[in-house]
């Protein structure tokens, strides 16, 4: 039977949490809707980290984000990587629990990047089938992450955004919708970002990821590593006008400033949720 989980998100601005801020945010218990974190980081069994994560989670909302899956690899499920995050799942009772849709190793090789899957039939197969199996080792739901891409395969033949909710109608789980990343991939490839909000089912978004970019070169970069561009504010709010209100993370991995820049951030975010709230009623 499906786990239930201990907690919820609140329909909130939340920040991910790194390890910067991580002393800070416990010493002061800082004014902040929900955490996120890498999954990844606390697969330890002990240490100061995962007992920090322990305590936090009594006063906070957590939602576990994994980055090391690679979902979409020929490889067979990493089932060590695997068994390590159920554990951090039971141990943590996270709200939601969260993977990028894409491949990041083969061959036994592990990349440290979010590598994009070609658009077809075959992967969408694939990948639908090891989402459903992830789901049944955990069991609980999993949401998976739409990531930005740089190239596309002269071979694909479904639209991002059809592939997406084919692979979120197969396999049964719901979706993080990186608004950030719709904005990269529309702007690097040349399509409308609102045409890839209107494919998407409401009911199967659980969360919004928010996030800067790099526009120094010939495409845009998702680096996680600048303020929320404006044009990716004003696609949220259009994303939250169709979708409505919904947990809604600040991402920022790069460069980190203080916490105080990821909270301002997130009052941003709290405002355009807050004023859909508002028309709602």
């Amino acid at each position: 039977m499906p786990i239930t989980p201990r907690q919820t998100l609140p329909v909130a601005a939340g920040i991910g949490l790194r390890a910067p801020h991580l002393r800070y945010v416990e010493g002061t218990r800082p004014q902040v809707g929900w955490f996120e974190v890498h999954s990844e980081n606390y697969f330890a069994d002990g240490g100061p980290a995962i007992r920090a994560l322990e305590e936090l989670r009594t006063d906070y909302p957590l939602s576990l984000h994994g980055v090391g899956m690679s979902l979409g690899s020929s490889d067979p499920l990493d089932r060590v990587h695997l068994a390590k995050l159920k554990r951090l799942v039971d141990r943590i009772e996270p709200a939601l629990v969260s993977e990028h849709l894409c491949w990041s190793g083969v061959g036994g090789r592990h990349f440290n990047d979010l590598l994009p899957l070609p658009y077809t039939e075959e992967a969408l197969a694939h990948v639908s089938t090891r989402v459903a199996q992830v789901q049944e080792a955990l069991g609980r739901e999993l949401l998976v992450e739409n990531v930005s891409t740089y190239l596309g395969f002269a071979g694909a033949t479904i639209p991002e955004w059809e592939f997406v909710t084919e692979v979120v109608r197969r396999s049964g789980c719901r979706l993080l919708l990186d608004v950030n990343n719709i904005h990269v991939n529309a702007v690097n490839h040349g399509f409308d970002a609102d045409r890839y909000l209107d494919a998407v089912p409401p009911e199967v978004v659980a969360e919004i990821h928010l996030a800067g970019f790099d526009a120094s070169g010939a495409c845009l970069i998702d680096t996680h590593g600048a303020p929320v561009a404006p044009d990716v504010w004003a696609l949220f709010g259009r994303a939250i006008a169709r979708f409505g209100p919904l947990p809604t993370l600040i991402e920022w991995d790069l460069d980190i400033p203080a916490l105080a820049v990821l909270q301002e951030e997130a009052v941003k975010a709290q405002a355009i949720l807050d004023e859909h709230h508002v028309v709602a009623r």
